[in-house]
């Protein structure tokens, strides 16, 4: 009986360990906002593989700058995300989408929050200049503009925010091409601008959705201050300006450029049903939402596979 209660209690003490750094992991993925990182990720591949293809590069030969460049610019994004949840703690518990933090819940010190923050950029950039130093100073600029313009400033005082915001969301693809190739030709700054003009509909649409606790953590979105009449209309503008990029991009292909108009033409049809409804305007909103994340994924991932068939 005495050994059988040992192994019970040895069993039972590995088993709280686990599930403890379990929490601990999940905590961790929260904090530099995981999914964003993922996101980003695609967008910065991407630009490296683009960069190579245009530049007739091989892949395999470059793979250094390709690793290093992932990684550096993954760590140089989680850091940023680890600082915006720093700095956002005391507004965070006011939404439903981010109440569960570990920076909100107490699960993680926010001066811990902070310098994993700051550990993580130092490391990212350590990568980064590996690469190129037209890399690292374009992820510089991404800090800059997610932390300090956005986060910091514009966020809580200003609708453009959202715009301010855009520019660092739209960084990652040309950070990865100018790893390859710092000469930036044409096509890189095409996909800064995909990146770019995609946001503001993408996150209008999401604030549309969020109003009531955007108002409650009093942010200034432009659904908040403006109602939706006006975020819809803009929602659509953007959507209009996406329309001629992908024939920059023309050297993809046929195949591309028809994947790319139907994805953008989708877009704006499915934003022009219910328009006017006032009674559908959250249905909307959601549809546009999940619209606009589909949209990304397949047409960042069609450029690369465009290039192999």
């Amino acid at each position: 009986m005495a050994n059988t209660k040992t192994f019970d209690e040895a069993s039972l003490n590995q088993a709280s360990s686990d599930i403890r750094e379990t929490t601990i992991w999940k905590e961790f993925l929260a904090l530099i906002k995981v999914g964003i990182v993922n996101s980003n990720a695609i967008t910065t591949f991407t630009g490296i593989w683009l960069a190579l293809y245009f530049s007739g590069k091989g892949f395999l030969g470059n793979i250094d700058v390709v690793l290093f460049t992932m990684i550096g610019s993954s760590l140089v994004i989680a850091g940023s995300c680890a600082i915006n949840n720093f700095y956002d703690r005391d507004i965070d518990h006011l939404m439903e989408r981010t109440k569960d933090r570990p920076t909100v819940t107490g699960k993680m010190n926010p001066i811990q929050a902070l310098w994993i923050g700051i550990f993580l950029l130092t490391l990212g950039f350590c990568f980064m200049l590996m690469t190129t130093l037209t890399a690292t100073i374009i992820s510089l600029v991404g800090v800059v503009t997610y932390v300090f313009l956005y986060t910091m400033w514009s966020k809580r005082l200003y609708t453009i925010n959202t715009v301010i915001g855009s520019i660092s969301g739209a960084v990652p693809p040309l950070i990865g091409w100018a790893a390859v190739d710092s000469t930036l030709s044409v096509q890189a700054w095409v996909l800064f601008l995909i990146m770019f003009i995609w946001q503001p509909p993408h996150f209008l649409a999401l604030a549309m959705r969020r109003t009531e606790e955007y108002r409650a953590a009093n942010i200034p979105m432009l659904p908040v201050v403006h109602g939706f009449a006006v975020t819809k209309r803009q929602i659509m503008v953007w959507i209009a300006c996406l329309l001629p990029l992908p024939f920059y991009l023309y050297e993809l292909g046929t195949g591309f450029l028809i994947l790319a108009t139907i994805l953008n033409i989708g877009w704006f049809v499915i934003g022009i049903k219910d328009f006017k409804n006032k009674e559908k305007e959250l249905k909307w909103a959601t549809k546009m939402f999940v619209y606009s994340i589909n949209y990304l994924t397949i047409l960042f991932v069609s450029m690369v596979l465009f290039t192999i068939v």
